[in-house]
């Protein structure tokens, strides 16, 4: 990657009329299951099986979020392993209610430590103040994202260290899932 390479935030279309909405997973006993572990960049050994209830029902879309965890359908991951991305994510099959097609859950492998303080809109970090210790030094709020793309390396798909409720991808891949005409996602340039 050169300097001139765009990121974007991946987000969902919530915009998108008559669209299906995905409730927070559950095992097969129905208890709910920890999301944060799908934003960790880290690849997960998942032994129970991974349900998603559908409240409204609605169109399937291809790409969908929910608590920030991004479910698509297999044309997605076909797209990720013809652009040779299978080391940078993990995808790891879900049961959406109502759906016969396979799902997947896309787990970033990477966390990059990347956000462009500076260029940021606002930027709030965590402080003795705030009582949690563990925290403190790192963001509590990031408005109006930047990454530097000459800390990115050779990454097309990570959350940023710190933030990791985002999402980002390379110019790269926004444009092959646009070419695609992959429904439900919005892209942001960060």
């Amino acid at each position: 990657m050169s300097a001139l390479m765009k990121y974007y935030e991946m987000y969902d279309d919530v915009y998108v009329p008559g669209r299906w909405h995905l409730r927070l997973p559950v095992d097969e006993q129905g208890t709910w299951i920890d999301t944060w572990q799908f934003k960790e960049g880290r690849v997960l050994d998942i032994k129970s099986s991974i349900r998603f209830p559908v409240k409204p029902e609605g169109v399937a879309l291809e790409y969908t979020e929910t608590m920030g965890i991004p479910i698509v359908h297999r044309r997605v991951v076909s797209l990720f392993e013809r652009l040779g991305l299978q080391k940078e994510v993990q995808f790891i099959p879900v049961e959406v209610e109502g759906q016969t097609e396979p799902w997947f859950i896309l787990n970033a492998l990477q966390v990059i430590r990347c956000v462009d303080d500076a260029r940021c809109d606002e930027v709030f970090y965590w402080g003795p103040e705030d009582g949690e210790p563990d925290r403190v030094g790192e963001y509590q709020n990031v408005r109006g994202l930047k990454v530097d793309p000459a800390k990115i390396g050779k990454a097309h798909v990570f959350r940023p260290w710190g933030w990791l409720v985002v999402l980002i991808v390379s110019e790269h891949v926004k444009s092959a899932m646009e070419a695609e005409g992959i429904t439900g996602i919005k892209f942001l340039e960060v």
